[in-house]
């Protein structure tokens, strides 16, 4: 009997490792235009190709993942995004243009960009866009003087400042999570993540507005310690840095208070979705043409590993994708809609190239957003 247990769980744990390389390679085997075939031998869905360029920058997709719905303050944000496309080019004239187009916004809808914020933080929006009026005079003298560098610099502080806004324009939690996770954390907001390895450090932000079951059991395991000493696991063919495998016969989290192993259930928003779809993939269920709020087509992306025959045999193990675009193009493969997205990193990049297999997590803590984290139901 017990030689059966281990053998369970050591099988348990080589599909926890070995899932998201399997599917890796089978995207390559299949090839990438097998994501798009309707079932007819005789043509392709063209349709599913993305429409522009995706967005691989895990700050702009976090903005843009917020449950806002404020017209002004996404122009602005789309107008200082685009400053970045236009500069590798020198298209100084376009980069004005979006200079001006945001500026235009931020003078004429200054009250509806308050209107979407609550009464209570009014005064903190004000001074906010005030900020953003002197930041649009500060960027037009350094694209006047052709500074690339200080235009890419004065572009993050702008979007950093959109950022808060928008985030002051969320109100409560957008929808009520199911009562059958109510026994699991979750986080009805975000969180930031600072990790030590032995490489230097990484910070990430986990979103609990698209993913609150698995951001909340994440936070809950980084605020236990649970993460602090393990290594990470690289395979070099998979193009991700998997950690949370935890020593000894156990395969996850075992919660102490239960004696139980933690199950963490698929968990995806899609785009125009009100509420995350659970324990299934977009395949599953014959959406697999749509994107999630939060898509594997950034440097640093945060997903929830599993086995890959089991939906919700998630528990602690998670890894970050290490994106590659001739492996898996933004929007157009099989990474999306089949794991748990929960977050991006967006410090520490040059760090997250360095790590590979055996190389530790030092420590693991929340730096900002804990107030956010609701425990579990006793």
């Amino acid at each position: 009997m017990l030689n059966l247990h281990n053998f369970v769980i050591n099988t348990c744990k080589r599909l926890l490792k070995t899932g998201i390389l399997a599917l890796l390679l089978f995207t390559l085997s299949v090839g990438i235009s097998a994501a798009w075939w309707n079932g007819d031998s005789t043509t392709t869905r063209q349709s599913r190709l993305p429409q522009g360029d995706p967005i691989k920058d895990g700050r702009a997709l976090l903005r843009y993942a917020l449950p806002i719905e404020n017209e002004p303050v996404r122009k602005i944000q789309s107008s200082l995004e685009d400053i970045s496309n236009r500069l590798r080019g020198k298209r100084w004239t376009s980069i004005g243009s979006d200079i001006a187009a945001a500026s235009r916004v931020l003078s004429t809808s200054k009250s509806k960009l308050l209107a979407s914020v609550p009464e209570s933080k009014q005064s903190e929006a004000e001074a906010i866009i005030a900020k953003l009026d002197q930041g649009i005079i500060n960027i037009r003298e350094v694209v006047e003087a052709k500074d690339g560098e200080q235009v890419l610099e004065q572009r993050a502080e702008l979007l950093t400042l959109v950022g808060q806004l928008e985030e002051l324009m969320v109100e409560g939690f957008p929808f009520e999570v199911p009562s059958e996770f109510s026994n699991l954390p979750q986080l009805k907001g975000r969180a930031t993540i600072e990790m030590e390895t032995d490489k230097g450090s990484l910070t990430f932000i986990v979103d609990g507005y698209s993913a609150p079951v698995t951001a909340g059991n994440f936070v809950d395991l980084v605020q236990r310690g649970f993460y602090d000493g393990l290594e990470f696991i690289r395979s070099e063919e998979s193009y991700v840095l998997q950690a949370g495998d935890p020593p000894g016969p156990e395969v996850g989290f075992i919660d102490p208070d239960s004696g139980e192993y933690r199950n963490i259930p698929l968990e995806i928003l899609v785009k125009g979705d009100e509420e995350p779809i659970y324990s299934f993939t977009l395949e599953e269920i014959g959406r697999f043409r749509e994107q999630p709020v939060l898509p594997f087509s950034a440097y640093g992306t945060v997903a929830m590993a599993r086995p890959e025959i089991e939906n919700d045999g998630g528990s602690s193990q998670f890894f970050f994708f290490l994106f590659q675009p001739e492996l898996t193009p933004a929007g157009v493969n099989l990474l999306d809609g089949r794991y748990t997205v929960f977050g991006y990193v967006v410090e520490g990049k040059k760090v997250l190239e360095q790590l590979g297999k055996g190389d530790k997590i030092l420590s693991a803590k929340v730096v900002a957003g804990l107030e956010n984290l609701v425990e579990p139901e006793a």
